[in-house]
């Protein structure tokens, strides 16, 4: 009897089962010193207690996307071990502060099937549910991606296509319990930029760059406990390069989004993501933002941006697609995602 797992295929999927992901994993220090060492994430709720206790928190909650990556890297073993790429996200939601000490456990359920004309591989869409030691959740999110058969001859699906919201209504999104910038302090935050600052349809070059490390991506994914075949395995694709896991280009583009958006302090809502281009070593990852709109919340000092976050190769500013509707070449990642900002 086989002992090791090959990873599912797109034919051992069915629609309504319930994976329970394997290795919870407790959060430490580490993951934080980890993140700010990997990206040049410096965001000041993320990285202060005393900041955090003065916005309302008990304490600084590890960065809202190193929660998603844990939470992630469970479900690839079980959902994209076997990908050829993952494609896109929507009506993700971060529901509870993750801090140091919790135990995440992640779940999925798969919500869509539809196999592609190639007969070679199909499309599962999985909603992702990340609890806490307690029970709660913290996290949830929908995303879909491309796997290989491993039969071919075996039955195309009944196609299922989740009908999933463009944006998520900010009434829908959790703000953090307690969450207060009625005494926020612009100067440690680093920029005095304010909700009431920024325009709809405003474009925000952010200006900085980072090159594409091979070492550094390796760390990263091994940190997330991300198995993917791709991201390791250089014979796994016909062109031999390691494809650069998605969520490390999403959190180097939120990173460099700082420069412009320093008091965007906290993504609470995912409307929507796609992975334009793939992403190699040795490529420059350059960023732009823009302000798609705004809304006050009942929270002291508290207001809402939902902002579009777009990382490049080629440092190009507010081009997205070309005139067939397809992404240009130099766009690696468009992300849009509600953030919390002070009044």
């Amino acid at each position: 009897m086989a002992k090791t797992n090959p990873g599912r295929f797109f034919e051992d999927y069915r629609i309504g089962e319930v994976i329970h992901h394997a290795v919870p994993r407790t959060v430490s220090g580490g993951e934080r010193a980890l993140y700010h060492a990997l990206y040049p994430a410096r965001h000041a709720l993320y990285s202060s207690d005393e900041f955090a206790r003065a916005c309302g928190l008990r304490e600084s909650p590890i960065d809202d996307l190193a929660a998603f990556h844990l939470v992630f890297g469970k479900t690839v073993p079980d959902v994209s071990l076997n990908a050829v790429a993952n494609l896109g996200y929507a009506e993700g939601r971060w529901l509870k502060p993750v801090h140091i000490g919790d135990t995440l456990h992640s779940a999925s359920e798969v919500i869509g099937l539809k196999q592609n004309s190639n007969g070679k591989t199909g499309v599962v869409y999985v909603r992702t549910t990340g609890t806490n030691q307690h029970g709660e959740a913290v996290m949830e999110y929908v995303r879909w991606v491309m796997v290989r058969k491993n039969n071919l001859d075996a039955p195309a699906p009944e196609t299922v296509v989740p009908d999933l919201a463009e944006v998520i209504p900010a009434a829908d999104l959790m703000l953090p319990a307690g969450l207060d910038f009625s005494r926020y302090d612009f100067a440690l935050a680093g920029e005095p930029h304010r909700f009431g600052d920024y325009e709809i349809g405003e474009v925000i070059d952010h200006v900085d760059g980072v090159t594409i490390e091979e070492a550094e991506h390796m760390i990263a994914t091994r940190l997330w406990q991300n198995t993917a075949k791709v991201h390791f395995d250089a014979t796994n694709r016909a062109d031999g390069q390691r494809l650069i896991y998605g969520g490390h280009v999403i959190s180097m583009a939120r990173a460099l989004s700082f420069n412009g958006l320093a008091n965007a302090q906290m993504i609470v809502g995912l409307n929507g993501g796609a992975h334009a281009n793939p992403c190699f070593s040795g490529l420059t990852v350059k960023a732009w933002s823009e302000v798609l709109d705004k809304v006050e919340t009942d929270a002291p000092g508290v207001g809402l941006l939902r902002l579009r976050l777009v990382a490049t190769s080629d440092g190009s500013t507010g081009a997205l697609k070309g005139p067939d509707g397809k992404y240009l070449p130099g766009v690696l990642l468009d992300l849009d995602y509600w953030a919390v900002m002070p009044l």
